[in-house]
């Protein structure tokens, strides 16, 4: 959470992110083999580039931040690859990011992803949430990608992930700096 702070996250960001780690820790408490400590400092990071910039490329710079704090490579690999279920070489060059990799491809790297996609601003919602925006936009391999990973999680999960939202709820309790948010 320092990190956020630090690097001048704004309240709303900061919220957001610590609602992104209640949705990710929900689903490693049922997921095997997955290192929590890495998805909980991911989601808590994912949206360290919104200091800086609010676009796109917010995965992009985030992903410079926490290399640049020193930060393990897994959390700057989460933090560039978190952006909906990925961003494939098409999406890359058609939003002139810098060339990378922007596809999740551990398990660490899709539970943050997916986490992200089940929370619009500090509200938990269905992956459905996510998935229509994109169709709006006429994003349809995104939402497709969205979907795949949601499928894939949810058979590890146990079933579907939609049930977080009555699970955590809308507005689950958050863990963060005490002052920031209660609780």
């Amino acid at each position: 959470m320092e990190y956020l702070i630090d690097e001048g996250c704004k309240r709303r960001v900061i919220i957001h992110c610590c609602t992104v780690r209640a949705v990710a820790e929900e689903m490693v408490d049922h997921i095997d083999g997955v290192n929590r400590e890495l998805v909980i400092a991911g989601a808590l990071l994912h949206d360290i580039g919104r200091s800086v910039d609010h676009s796109i490329m917010h995965a992009y710079i985030g992903s410079r931040i926490v290399e640049d704090l020193g930060l393990a490579p897994e959390l700057v690999d989460i933090v560039r690859k978190h952006t909906g279920a990925g961003l494939d070489e098409a999406d890359v060059e058609e939003l002139r990011l810098p060339a990378g990799d922007y596809m999740p491809r551990t398990l660490e790297e899709k539970i943050v992803a997916h986490a992200d996609n089940l929370v619009s601003d500090n509200r938990v919602v269905t992956h459905e949430h996510s998935v229509s925006k994109l169709v709006s936009k006429g994003a349809f391999r995104g939402a497709e990608r969205i979907e795949l990973l949601h499928m894939e999680l949810s058979n590890l999960y146990g079933r579907d992930l939609d049930v977080i939202p009555e699970l955590i709820g809308e507005y689950p309790k958050l863990k963060c700096v005490a002052g920031l948010v209660d609780g």
